[in-house]
């Protein structure tokens, strides 16, 4: 990666570090550029503005994580109930990309950032529009094996469990990590009552 390239993607990534804490509209360029060795005409050189840097950080690196946390491993599902119910498991117990003190940086951008500007409610709604289809396909393809039942609406399950996984993030900031054993356990009856 060149020089120019390397500095782009390291304010991107410690903007995404400093706002999964404080948010994004706590988050100031100076907040980003103390953090690290950048200069400021280093970051209006990669970045207009704030929001070209905010929507950057979507596309470059919340999006591809996103890919590759919720959307890859259900692509080459065979058994929608046990895939579906590991990628949650997995991303409520990985304790190296999340906090359960801050929750989930898509789901707090999207509370924070999606009623007030237009750019950011696209690109978040793309995020999530992507998981749910993702999700979706896999349900409708343990229906056509005969793993999901045939009264089952795909796209409302999705939906559901996008919600479901919304919800409990938010709720484990306040609750810490036992909230989502909890809903671990009824999640499971839940993705069960599919069959």
């Amino acid at each position: 990666m060149k020089k120019s390239a390397q500095t782009r993607f390291s304010i991107l990534e410690k903007s995404f570090e400093l706002i999964y804490v404080k948010g994004y509209q706590s988050t100031s360029i100076d907040d980003i550029l103390s953090s690290m060795e950048v200069t400021k005409g280093a970051f209006f050189y990669h970045f207009k503005n704030k929001e070209e840097m905010g929507l950057a950080l979507i596309a470059d690196i919340l999006h591809p994580q996103m890919k590759h946390f919720l959307i890859d491993p259900l692509n080459s599902s065979e058994d929608p109930i046990k895939n579906i119910y590991q990628m949650i498991a997995n991303l409520l117990k990985d304790t190296v990309n999340f906090d359960v003190r801050y929750g989930c940086p898509a789901v707090n951008l999207i509370e924070e950032m999606s009623p007030l500007n237009t750019a950011f409610h696209k690109h978040l709604k793309d995020i999530v529009i992507e998981w749910t289809g993702a999700i979706e396909k896999c349900l409708l393809k343990g229906k056509e094996n005969g793993k999901i039942g045939l009264m089952v609406n795909p796209a409302d399950a999705a939906a559901y469990i996008v919600s479901g996984y919304a919800g409990i993030r938010n709720m484990g900031k306040m609750l810490g990590t036992s909230v989502y054993q909890a809903y671990l356990k009824q999640f499971k009856l839940y993705l069960n009552s599919l069959n």
